[in-house]
């Protein structure tokens, strides 16, 4: 998990300083004053992971690059820098391009020191069998890939993109998307970030204050059984705990009932099938549901069925589906305007 001294494309080329992934990451969460913990409950991965992953012992997946980017509002680009100063234009010569590995993929970042960061372009190489990890990835603004060789699948939300060489694909980086090399030989594709500013338009996925039509105070509900933990399933929850956010800062908590399927009809098995939950019946279902929370801009939960999260939508509450089931912790998430909405979780 640290920078190789030449570019594999090319020979060997001129050595460059050690860059270790783990040591930045480390000095990234210290210098904000986060635990393992805080971080963990931020990006929604595992408290050990993160510590092998600083202690160098394990190499991160680009899954898990991103979604510690979003955690600490870095841009991904953020873990291969070494430290220098900003420039407005980079030329970078074919045998000297910076280059970080994490166990057998390989990332070249072209646009290394580039000044504010618009634009994120790296070279990627991919062992076969190799990709972005099993998570799905989402995060703001614009992705474009194009395939130098071999053959990539990416797959963007529910579609599915065979990448040969000379292909390109260009999309919307909120839809949930991975990639892998499905090809028995190295595949190498060229990947460009542009992240936005814009969540509530571009991004779509994430949530602060900012995006709510800058309120100075409002309302959001989490779904919750006990007050403290969110319920992974909206329907069978029993509580909605209410939340009054002024200036960012939590000022009060309140439990509200909240009518389940239980109330509505007989929960069946048909009911899961793609898409459950999208006739006019359910809509009525999920208003009546949601009536306790009509005051609220947004609703925090574990998971809930697509026909739900379209009727929350309908109402002007945005679902925010997210893996943080500690409500202080995703509440916080939310403030800083950092929280994912985890969309693959729709069931």
């Amino acid at each position: 998990m640290k920078t190789i001294v030449s570019d594999p494309s090319v020979g060997n080329g001129p050595a460059f300083a050690e860059v270790l992934v783990g040591k930045r990451l480390r000095d990234m969460r210290a210098s904000r004053g986060l635990s393992l913990r805080a971080l963990a409950d931020l990006s929604g991965l595992n408290v050990n992971t993160l510590s092998l992953v600083e202690n160098g012992k394990s190499s991160p997946s680009v899954g898990t690059l991103q979604q510690l980017a979003l955690a600490l509002d870095v841009p991904i680009s953020a873990f291969f820098e070494t430290e220098s100063v900003e420039q407005s234009v980079i030329f970078t010569p074919r045998g000297e391009r910076p280059l970080t590995s994490f166990g057998s993929t390989q990332i070249q970042n072209l646009g290394e020191n580039l000044s504010g960061r618009v634009v994120q372009p790296f070279v990627i190489f991919l062992q076969p069998g190799m990709g972005s990890g099993d998570r799905m990835i989402v995060h703001t603004g614009y992705e474009f890939v194009y395939c130098l060789c071999g053959s990539v699948r990416y797959e963007v939300e529910q579609q599915s993109f065979i990448l040969n060489q000379g292909d390109s694909l260009v999309f919307e980086a909120h839809l949930p998307h991975r990639w892998e090399n499905i090809s028995e030989d190295v595949a190498q594709i060229l990947l460009v970030l542009y992240p936005s500013d814009e969540r509530e338009e571009l991004g779509g996925r994430h949530f602060s204050l900012a995006t709510m039509k800058k309120e100075l105070t409002m309302k959001i509900a989490v779904i919750t059984d006990d007050g403290t933990t969110i319920s992974r399933h909206f329907g069978r929850a029993l509580y909605f705990l209410v939340l009054t956010l002024e200036e960012g800062k939590v000022v009060s908590r309140e439990m509200r009932e909240k009518i389940g399927h239980a109330h509505n009809h007989t929960h069946t098995e048909e009911a899961h099938g793609a898409g459950h939950g999208m006739d006019p019946a359910s809509h009525q279902r999920h208003v009546a549901m949601t009536e306790a929370i009509g005051d609220c801009k947004a609703l925090l939960c574990g998971g809930m069925g697509r026909g739900a999260y379209e009727s929350l939508r309908a109402l002007e509450i945005q679902p925010v589906l997210t893996e943080i089931l500690d409500v202080d912790a995703a509440v916080q998430a939310f403030i800083d305007g950092k929280l994912v909405d985890h969309t693959e979780l729709l069931h």
